[in-house]
């Protein structure tokens, strides 16, 4: 085009414009395309040169030698202009190309700090790997002794690695630790066949020592690039190996605490009734006590060992609970029902208080009664050893469409703002249980798991006016009205 426009539109003859003009094209051919493009330009500029403008012209014949140097000028600039054009591109690219291959590496080591210590940990290590390089396969594998492996795949392709190929390569990889400047790889690398596919094995190194091995498709990614990759993963296995074994070490911490804090609270709360109890008794073998002395001595033995009896059965609620053999049993039943039959399991506790129950509605709602009433006992007893002598304790009832909502409110000091978040905690007494009566800490944890058998929940607060609230919600699979229940069915049974 340039030629014509010189030719036959300019009728332009000036060698070193043409020249100059002709060298700048395929300088932007150059920089804009392949080498290969910017050659074949270099070649038809000269070809157009020598044939339009240097005499003879309309021959590719040179008369003048002057004019062969300057064609072969023209013609070597270009070459190298072209040479040295596309280099400069390829070093771009190729930088850019490092550029994406470090904001992948980056975006993976943040997928490994976010992986969790859980099963799933690994497995989601391998689809990071997958989805952060594009990869149609990747899996890794740790040996679990005895030359087995386990193997976790990722990606839209999922093939069977052979055990005896992956400890081989484990193996040479074990043998020594090199490092390859050209590449940026460490030894170890090796290259498996699996049918039409070929895959490429890279070590998962934790420092020095190998821990698995990294299987990608070989075609995708450079050698150096999965060197890194793996070093990631091998880092990401350990990590969540090592959170592993601390959330076991911290639940065996926890669990001797509680073992511990149990024993202290249970000692404690056995202590004092076995005291009373075989001081009554010695009262009793006296021939000279009064009958209204003997009669206040058994009645204090009865109360004692109702109480001993009230500790044992929350213990063996405590292991159903933690056994996960609590299972609801859903009746019709009055929510005031309910509430007497927490009064009456509490009764020994609740001497000395008033209880006031205020029921919404008598309309029988379809809950498990025994779990209701027995976690509204455990409020109860926790009100009544919290709150003054002779004070009053507040029951409601209420019910909504789908929800029993039960509330216990005392005239105690209330909880403290910073035992709310762990009152209902195993064993937890709050932070002045040596200034409050005995309790192992057991009612309130109890109450919530019972509530929790059947879909409920409990919290408590401060309300204004003093005292503590605990409010209860059980959800109920509806409301009947009192005439679509017959007073004397067994659904209507007084729950035990």
């Amino acid at each position: 085009m340039a030629t014509v426009v010189y030719v036959e539109l300019l009728d332009l003859r000036n060698a070193a414009i043409v020249s100059t003009s002709f060298l700048l094209i395929v300088l932007l051919v150059a920089a804009w395309s392949t080498l290969s493009v910017a050659l074949a330009t270099s070649v038809v500029a000269m070809l157009c040169f020598n044939f339009f403008f240097l005499p003879p012209v309309g021959t590719l014949t040179i008369a003048d030698p002057q004019n062969w140097v300057a064609l072969g000028a023209f013609l070597v600039v270009s070459v190298v202009a072209s040479n040295l054009s596309a280099r400069v591109r390829a070093r771009a690219d190729e930088a850019h190309e490092r550029r994406a291959e470090l904001a992948r590496l980056y975006d993976l080591s943040r997928d490994v700090l976010l992986t969790e210590d859980s099963r799933e940990g690994i497995a989601d290590v391998a689809r990071a790997i997958a989805r952060r390089f594009d990869l149609a396969f990747a899996a890794l594998a740790l040996p679990n002794g005895a030359g087995a492996w386990d193997v976790v795949h990722a990606g839209a392709h999922a093939l069977a690695l052979p055990d005896a190929a992956l400890s081989e390569a484990l193996n040479a990889a074990r043998q020594r630790l090199e490092f390859d400047a050209e590449a940026r790889t460490y030894a170890g690398h090796r290259p498996l066949r699996l049918g039409d596919q070929q895959i490429h094995l890279v070590p998962l190194r934790v420092g020095t020592r190998p821990i698995g091995l990294l299987a990608t498709e070989s075609d995708r990614v450079d050698a150096g690039t999965l060197d890194a990759i793996a070093g990631l993963a091998a880092l990401a296995v350990e990590r969540i190996q090592m959170l592993g074994e601390r959330r076991k070490a911290a639940h065996t911490r926890q669990s001797e605490a509680l073992k511990t804090t149990m024993l202290a609270s249970i000692g404690h709360d056995l202590r004092t009734p076995l005291t009373a109890i075989r001081v009554g008794i010695e009262n009793l073998r006296s021939s000279d006590l009064p009958p209204d002395e003997r009669e206040a001595q058994m009645g204090i033995i009865l109360a004692e060992v109702a109480r001993l009896d009230r500790l044992f059965q929350n213990l063996l609620e405590m292991a159903r609970l933690d056994a996960g053999a609590v299972a609801a049993e859903r009746r019709r039943t009055h929510p005031s029902e309910i509430i007497e039959a927490a009064r009456a399991q509490a009764g020994p506790t609740l001497r000395g208080h008033r209880v006031d129950v205020d029921v919404d509605s008598e309309v029988p709602v379809l809950v498990d009664p025994r779990l209701t009433a027995a976690a509204l006992a455990h409020v109860l007893e926790n009100a009544a050893q919290h709150a003054p002598v002779g004070s009053r304790i507040h029951v409601t009832a209420r019910i909504d469409a789908d929800t029993l909502e039960l509330g216990v409110r005392d005239q105690g000091p209330g909880v403290p703002p910073a035992d709310l978040p762990r009152i209902f905690e195993r064993f937890y007494r709050g932070t002045g249980a040596d200034r409050r009566p005995s309790g192992t800490g057991m009612g309130l944890w109890i109450a919530r798991g019972l509530l929790a058998a059947q879909g409920g929940h409990i919290w408590a607060d401060n309300p204004a006016g003093g005292g503590a609230r605990f409010t209860m919600r059980v959800p109920v699979d509806g409301a009947a009205s009192p005439d679509d229940t017959d007073p004397s069915s067994p659904e209507t049974d007084e729950p035990t």
